[in-house]
């Protein structure tokens, strides 16, 4: 994994000037079919598409798929990759907007996270930003997920 973050932000002015700030890919991650059925015992989710590698071979995917929600979870692992914001008393996940799946992610394919600064403002004493990640599937024109995160941080004064 990466060591620092494609973009570094100091302060919360440096922050709130980033709107359409490209953040850039993070590393490739290869999605295993043991990933997936840990994902599946971890969340009770073990639909044959998921974790079943002979019969999902005959279905609509050709071979198991990453749950969506396994996806999703990868953003949490790609954002540091991305962005990193200094000089912090705190920063939270405040929540996500505009969650889609728009293609499935196969076992054994590799993904990555592309971001983008969407918004920024200012809250009070904090400072939001919306990044949206766009999880890319390697050799695919669809993503296999694309999600506005919304994070909320409080600077040292």
């Amino acid at each position: 994994m990466k060591e620092h973050a494609n973009q570094t932000f100091a302060s919360a002015e440096a922050l709130l000037n980033a709107a359409g700030t490209d953040l850039g890919v993070t590393e490739w991650l290869e999605i295993t079919q043991e990933r997936v059925n840990q994902f599946a015992d971890a969340t009770g989710d073990h639909q044959w598409i998921h974790v079943d590698p002979e019969r999902a071979a005959n279905g609509p995917f050709g071979g198991c798929i990453a749950h969506g929600y396994l996806t999703l979870s990868l953003v949490n692992l790609f954002l540091p990759q991305l962005i990193e914001v200094q000089n912090l008393q705190m920063g939270v996940n405040y929540g996500c907007d505009k969650v889609r799946f728009p293609g499935p992610v196969p076992v054994g394919s590799r993904i990555r996270g592309r971001g983008e600064v969407v918004q920024v403002e200012q809250i009070k004493q904090a400072v939001q930003a919306t990044i949206r990640v766009t999880v890319e599937i390697e050799g695919s024109d669809r993503p296999g997920c694309v999600i506005d995160t919304i994070s909320r941080y409080t600077f040292n004064a």
